[in-house]
């Protein structure tokens, strides 16, 4: 297939796109922006989003990109909890995940996965249950170590961007395809920038100790 055919059919899927995938992508993308800045408003328009995105996703037949969703939804939910209830101590602070919540993250892709593989294959119509399933359990662990404020979360999600990008494209939602491209470039930054302020503060904290 030549340049122009691409071009084309990314144009076509384009004009193919719903007002609801519109919507869900701009509010992907607000999301992803206040995450980067570890702004506590990523979660009530995660939420927003989410809801509209499970629709979306259903109607592809992404099964497990929807239940991905749903999980997204309760780890926002609790996400935005564990920040407000601290609201009147210091705030959460970036840290690196210890060996314990390595291995609960690890626990989560490797058993998510074929778990939600078997689940895709034998009680959905999906084509795509290998693929779907690895996506969402790696995408599952990242929103864990998220809603922990730890580094690593930056790493697992762009694990499942990687491999959601295909997937998208193949079921035809370009928009969301498009919208996964940019959370795999803004998660690049969004680690340095948290290591950055992780950084900051563990040299505050030993000029401190020194002092």
């Amino acid at each position: 297939m030549n340049l122009h055919h691409w071009i084309q059919l990314f144009l076509d899927q384009i004009h193919q796109t719903t007002l609801w995938e519109w919507l869900a992508v701009l509010l992907g993308v607000a999301e992803v922006l206040l995450a980067k800045v570890n702004n506590i408003w990523l979660y009530p328009t995660g939420i927003a989003g989410t809801f509209i995105g499970i629709y979306v996703l259903l109607t592809a037949g992404l099964y497990g990109e929807s239940a991905l969703n749903i999980y997204y939804l309760v780890m926002s939910v609790y996400g935005w909890y564990y920040w407000l209830k601290k609201r009147n101590e210091p705030t959460v602070k970036i840290t690196w995940a210890t060996r314990r919540e390595w291995l609960i993250t690890l626990l989560i892709v490797f058993v998510g996965w074929p778990v939600l593989y078997m689940i895709l294959k034998n009680f959905t119509t999906s084509n795509v249950p290998v693929w779907d399933a690895l996506v969402s359990s790696t995408a599952w662990a990242g929103m864990w170590l998220l809603a922990k404020r730890k580094l690593e979360n930056w790493i697992l999600l762009n694990v499942s961007n990687l491999f959601a990008m295909p997937l998208l494209f193949y079921k035809n939602l370009i928009m969301f395809a498009a919208l996964t491209l940019f959370l795999f470039i803004v998660a690049f930054f969004g680690f340095f920038e948290w290591l950055a302020i992780l950084r900051k503060e563990k040299t505050a904290e030993n000029s401190l100790i020194i002092s």
